[in-house]
């Protein structure tokens, strides 16, 4: 009997009890759906924390000034006084290294008019676009004179131009009070929305490092670093070479503790990374479990299928069917049963993955990896649990099939 003859005797078969073939369906499609669907949530969040660390700068190094002690309390990092403006500069000239800023931050009440608002004012250099990926909307950043003179200049961070501005007003050129001090604004960031640790990037006001140590802290040391590598391959060994050149300006002795940090961004890419991953196989394990659920219900109903047609196996066993036609027969109904609900299951899934991006805004991925998967374990599972009624029902003996009532 031909494999075509077959699969039109499977159709009919399963045609005849159209709601129970139905009922059977609904398991693999919700199985599939929920796979498609976990797998498209676990994978847009790994997408959305991979933009994020885009956004900030794939090649991007920071070195941070270490603890500061002081009687016995611990003050964290970024408190020593042991990063200074001739280390970044120091830093600059390291082979590898394509663009630095320095840092010098604080904290203070901003007014422009007869608006105001607490902000983090950031003292940068000119390069943080250039590392961050970040260019001015409206205006300009500052300019190496600015930082050189240690000038009242100022950029805004879109949240902060909108607490201080109406919206129709154009910032560029207006006088705002830092910490009772006059700056200009020259230029507005685009925005860059929430970091991975959920900190508002665009809450904040640039300004050159110099004008925050020279007029706001007075002080002479810097804080940070902000360090860009000229490729993603070379940011681990830049890193070390950095760590080593800070030793050696800083006269660590070997053994002795640093006074400073250097962190990149792929050890923070890795470990959420590894989490998402996780989190996505855990939601995919969970979901397979509908699978498995829908599988038992394909064996169960094609048990009740050989049983009810125990007479029509025999009459066609009598008549010159093989055994492994009749076997053939019920396995390729399995596998239709299952490949049909897998089909239906997949267009659900990307249903519900729009769906929950267009009502809850959560940023979804539908894999092709996952669809494949989930239309190939469909496929499996029907070849799987409909091998043991198939085999069944190949076993029968037509005499006795004849008999049955």
């Amino acid at each position: 009997m031909s494999f075509l003859m077959i699969l039109r005797i499977a159709l009919k078969a399963l045609g005849r009890n159209k709601m129970r073939t139905a009922l059977t369906m609904l398991g693999m499609i919700i199985g599939v759906a929920a796979v498609i669907t976990m797998v498209a949530l676990g994978t847009g969040a790994q997408t959305s924390i991979e933009a994020q660390i885009q956004s900030a700068g794939t090649n991007m190094i920071m070195v941070s000034a270490g603890n500061f002690s002081q009687g016995g309390v611990r003050q964290g990092q970024g408190n020593a006084s042991t990063l200074t403006p001739d280390d970044a500069a120091a830093i600059s000239r390291i082979p590898g290294v394509q663009f630095t800023a320095a840092g010098s931050n604080t904290r203070g009440q901003v007014v422009a008019g007869n608006q105001n608002w607490n902000t983090q004012i950031q003292g940068t250099d000119i390069d943080l676009p250039l590392i961050r990926s970040w260019p001015a909307k409206e205006g300009a950043f500052f300019s190496p004179q600015d930082v050189a003179t240690a000038a009242k200049v100022a950029v805004l961070g879109s949240v902060t131009r909108d607490q201080l501005f109406q919206p129709d007003a154009n910032p560029i050129g207006q006088v705002i009070r830092i910490s009772h001090q006059p700056f200009t604004i020259v230029g507005v960031m685009g925005s860059k929305g929430q970091s991975g640790v959920g900190q508002d990037q665009d809450d904040t006001i640039f300004v050159p490092y110099t004008t925050v140590m020279k007029k706001l802290r007075g002080v002479t040391f810097i804080q940070q670093v902000t360090v860009s590598a000229a490729s993603a391959s070379e940011t681990t060994r830049t890193a070390d070479t950095i760590a080593t050149l800070l030793r050696g300006r800083h006269k660590i002795q070997p053994g002795d503790p640093d006074d400073f940090m250097v962190r990149t961004m792929e050890e923070m890419a890795s470990v959420r990374k590894e989490a998402t991953q996780t989190m996505t196989a855990l939601l995919a394990s969970i979901a397979g479990v509908s699978l498995l659920v829908g599988g038992i219900g394909i064996m169960n109903i094609m048990l009740v299928s050989v049983t009810e047609r125990t007479r029509e196996i025999g009459l066609r066993m009598a008549i010159g069917a093989r055994g492994r036609d009749v076997l053939l027969q019920f396995l390729v109904e399995a596998v239709v049963l299952s490949l049909f609900g897998g089909g239906i299951g997949i267009a659900l899934g990307f249903g519900l993955a729009q769906g929950v991006t267009l009502w809850q805004g959560w940023p979804t991925a539908v894999s092709p990896n996952a669809v494949a998967l989930a239309f190939g374990f469909a496929a499996m599972t029907g070849v799987f649990f409909g091998f043991y009624p198939a085999q069944k029902a190949a076993a029968l003996d037509p005499i006795d099939a004849l008999r049955f009532e």
